[in-house]
């Protein structure tokens, strides 16, 4: 275990990729900050996984879609461990419209969540990781960031610029000794209320040449490689984690 323990803000973290993330990186002696929108009881069950790594957890509720509440996330979690030294920007939403049928308060909603969160977060954490001059920022693309998926040109716009910024602070902070990466998990097993979705993603299996879904813990295996030492070469890289399907 490092001399410092390491603190890593991980949004969306009460389950699914985001909770594996969490135990993955409390497993290899990190702080977790905890976060989720609006289940705290889920948030609540990831943090008590989190401690039993004997490490400290703090649960820290918000919408990261809110700028100022995204600001607040960040602030609680440096005023309990004095900075965020990995940044995993998980948390999204994937609604599906057409585009001429999309209302302009969903384009802009998603924008906010899955692309302006992570420029609202990164904004606050990186200053201390500067002032150590160490850091990790992993950020999420997926297959819809790739594909450009009908009727979800929201999701795709703002997953592509999350890839952009990927790349521009890996090379404006690279030199300071903080990496930035962007993750693209393929097909997932996955809890999901939408039992359409869940359907969706279960019938991916066939486009997938290993032949089944992927599990969030070897997503996270991915991230806490890219949070770690040994990762520290890997800068400005989109990982796809999707057992080959084509993109």
């Amino acid at each position: 275990m490092p001399e410092q323990r390491r603190t890593a803000l991980v949004t969306g973290s009460g389950r699914n990729i985001g909770r594996a993330v969490a135990l993955a990186l409390a497993a290899d002696g990190c702080n977790v900050v905890v976060n989720g929108s609006n289940d705290r009881a889920a948030c609540e069950a990831v943090a008590t996984e989190v401690s039993k790594f004997g490490v400290e957890p703090l649960v820290a509720m918000g919408d990261v879609g809110i700028a100022n509440v995204a600001k607040g996330i960040a602030e609680a979690a440096i005023g309990r461990f004095g900075a965020v030294d990995i940044l995993v920007n998980n948390a999204a939403i994937r609604p599906s419209s057409g585009f001429l049928d999309m209302e302009e308060d969903e384009w802009f909603r998603v924008l906010a969540v899955d692309l302006q969160a992570a420029f609202w977060l990164g904004r606050a954490c990186l200053p201390g990781m500067l002032e150590k001059g160490w850091g990790r920022i992993v950020n999420f693309a997926g297959m819809n960031a790739i594909h450009g998926y009908s009727g979800r040109a929201h999701v795709s716009v703002a997953k592509h610029g999350a890839w952009g910024l990927t790349k521009s602070l890996a090379k404006e902070f690279g030199p300071q000794g903080i990496t930035t990466n962007i993750v693209s998990p393929g097909p997932i097993r996955s809890e999901r209320a939408d039992s359409r979705m869940a359907a969706h993603i279960e019938g991916m299996k066939s486009r997938v040449p290993v032949g089944r879904l992927g599990e969030a813990e070897e997503v996270a295996a991915i991230i806490a490689l890219l949070a770690s030492e040994a990762g520290a070469f890997v800068n400005g890289q989109l990982l796809q984690v999707n057992g080959g399907a084509e993109t």
